[in-house]
């Protein structure tokens, strides 16, 4: 069994009632994806076939197909299982990199106050206290760190200050979260950027009546100044939603799809934007104060590294103490790697997003251009748009010119039919006309 989610979701869209052309509109497929993932879905949960007087095909399918196919594959019931756990399990990953980056910190100036500590208490009175004055109190601001972990620390301080309770908004990520943020972003913007494009072309398509220019489809696609004139940019729209050119009187091409012409809702989809737009990619999404308290965090930790490197450089302060300094001389490169990556990984990250959004910012322009061109189309132009009008069409299968469904006995629905055919003679007959 082959199911696409794309299609299933489409079908709930639709209302239960579809055409191929409809399915392909909805979930941008190409057509013979769209045809082949509809059949295997009525196959499987038995919908039903209607075909009009015209020959054209809809697929009825129940209501509650969803629960039917989980019924009878274990797979999709493991991958309903499967979405339930997810959200919880990435949760637990994302916030594993601020817990590991906290016990780094941690680790590292508990062994530092570890070696003070023996280093102090090996030394004669006068020794001890000349270090008590040199070492202490530089332990002493270490319940500061708990500063890091308050996005907002001078708001909070001001707002406290002044008798005031902050609230913190329930949307805001947490500070754990905020430092997967801080170190890989929140995803891609445009993950569903091509099935986005073909809807667009679709929806275009479906409004002008199944038959375009090019001209009206560039905002929508990568073109470049030298494929306009060739227009081999519509090749794979021609592809995707089985189309065929069709050449004007003055011998201008325009684009023909007699698949998307035919629905079984009789709705015109609109287009959503003028042109396709790309969403440029963010940093983070984390406020501003818990991006730095991550990065005052990460530099923390390079600190708290080297000074521990400069206390066990022989190893043999390690050795005598054992223990957790021992145990943190043993992972100390790893520490060190971890703290490096931590500020590493976002500053390349920044320059990538940097060049990334300027690419996307050339496309969404071009893209625009090519809008308001076509807004703005000269004589020649609308002569041709005119011209593809004449091949528009819409075919809608209706419940009142079925010639054939597959919900009833083929018995039945001709004796149907020739009711129909003569209640329609009795209805001529006894008029007036």
């Amino acid at each position: 069994m082959s199911l696409n989610p794309k299609i299933m979701t489409a079908v709930e869209q639709l209302n239960y009632r579809v055409t191929v052309g409809d399915v392909a509109t909805q979930a941008g497929l190409d057509i013979n994806q769209a045809e082949r993932g509809v059949l295997a879905l009525a196959s499987e949960v038995s919908g039903n076939l209607q075909v009009s007087e015209t020959g054209d095909i809809a697929y009825l399918f129940p209501k509650n197909f969803r629960s039917v196919l989980r019924n009878k594959y274990w797979r999709l019931r493991l991958q309903a299982l499967w979405a339930k756990i997810w959200p919880a399990l990435f949760y637990v990953i994302r916030i594993s990199f601020g817990i590991v980056l906290l016990l780094s910190i941690v680790l590292i100036f508990v062994a530092i106050a570890i070696i003070f500590i023996a280093m102090n208490s090996s030394q004669d009175d006068r020794s001890s206290n000349r270090s008590s004055g040199s070492f202490l109190p530089r332990f002493f601001f270490m319940p500061d760190l708990f500063w890091f972990f308050d996005p907002y620390p001078r708001r909070r301080r001001y707002t406290q200050a002044r008798g005031q309770v902050q609230h913190r908004n329930p949307d805001q990520m947490n500070f754990l979260e905020a430092i997967f943020s801080f170190l890989f972003g929140d995803g891609n913007p445009n993950p569903n950027l091509e099935d986005r494009r073909w809807q667009e072309i679709g929806a275009v398509i479906r409004k002008n009546g199944g038959a375009v220019t090019g001209e009206q489809l560039t905002p929508y696609l990568e073109v470049s100044d030298n494929q306009l004139e060739s227009e081999d940019y519509v090749l794979p729209v021609l592809t995707h939603f089985d189309g065929r050119p069709e050449v004007s009187p003055q011998g201008e091409i325009i684009y023909h799809f007699p698949t998307l012409q035919t629905t079984a809702t009789g709705r015109q989809q609109q287009s959503t934007s003028a042109s396709l737009q790309e969403y440029p990619w963010k940093f983070s999404q984390a406020g501003s104060g818990q991006v730095m308290a991550a990065i005052g965090l990460g530099g923390l930790n390079l600190v708290g590294a080297m000074v521990l490197w400069s206390l066990l450089q022989d190893g043999t302060v390690a050795i005598q103490l054992g223990g957790l300094v021992g145990f943190v001389y043993s992972i100390f490169w790893v520490l060190v790697a971890y703290g490096i990556g931590f500020l590493g990984i976002p500053l390349v990250r920044y320059f990538w997003i940097q060049w990334r959004n300027g690419k996307i910012s050339d496309r969404n322009q071009q893209r625009q251009a090519y809008a308001v061109a076509l807004s703005q189309a000269n004589p020649a132009l609308q002569q041709k748009i005119k011209y593809a009008q004449t091949f528009a069409a819409q075919s809608v299968v209706s419940s009142e010119n079925l010639a054939y469904t597959t919900e009833k006995d083929l018995l039945e629905q001709d004796s149907e039919r020739s009711e129909s055919i003569e209640a329609e003679w009795q209805r001529r007959l006894n008029s007036p006309d």
